[in-house]
């Protein structure tokens, strides 16, 4: 439910809150540097990723380019699909004005090429859980590539969710991040654990 970046809703974003905390924290006068690394989507759950300096944030958005970084999620979706692994290419277009995205399989003018790998978990109490790895970045991908093959992310009630949350939340969790640290080069791994709603809690052990 937080949002990460400033957008016209007016909100404070994440961004400036930990602006804040950098400030306080380092004791630092002005205006703190943040940049932004990876963002979520306001009803998406798991991690956020910033840089505090702009050689970090650079460095690292270098490695998203080049894909040399490995991105995890999970997601609980309403439908199993029909192949309990899979590599799905769509290619999405975004309509800024409705802030949606539209799936198509085969290449269209105007349209991102995108990519993701996703592998069945197995069946909860609230529908069938899948661990996804994206190839690309693009707006809503993985919500609108599942939908499109039938599988709408529970909650998601903007790509085919009969239901909402109770917290209007989506049940889509950004769980890992595997990169080599900008300045250090040790290989780095982000888990984020799950929220604390019964959704998620009933899953159990995903081994």
């Amino acid at each position: 439910g937080q949002l990460v970046q400033g957008d016209e809703t007016g909100d404070t974003p994440l961004s400036e809150l930990v602006k804040g905390y950098i400030r306080e924290k380092f004791k630092k006068p002005g205006e703190a540097f943040l940049g932004v690394i990876h963002r979520l989507d306001r009803p998406v759950s798991g991690f956020v990723l910033f840089a505090r300096t702009s050689k970090g944030l650079e460095r690292m958005n270098e490695q998203f380019r080049l894909k040399q970084t490995q991105k995890t999620y999970w997601a609980i979706v309403a439908q199993a699909p029909a192949k309990p692994e899979d590599r799905l290419v769509h290619w999405l277009e975004k309509n800024e004005a409705k802030n949606k995205t539209t799936a198509y399989r085969k290449e269209r003018d105007g349209a991102q090429r995108s990519e993701l790998s996703y592998r069945y978990i197995k069946k909860t109490p609230h529908g069938h859980w899948l661990e996804v790895k994206p190839v690309t970045g693009r707006p809503h991908q993985i919500r609108v590539q599942l939908a499109d093959i039938g599988c709408p992310i529970v909650g998601d009630l903007k790509y085919g969710a009969v239901s909402a949350n109770e917290d209007a939340s989506i049940c889509l969790h950004a769980r890992a991040l595997e990169f080599i640290h900008p300045v250090t080069k040790v290989p780095v791994v982000i888990t984020a654990d799950l929220p604390s709603v019964a959704v998620w809690s009933a899953v159990g052990d995903p081994s």
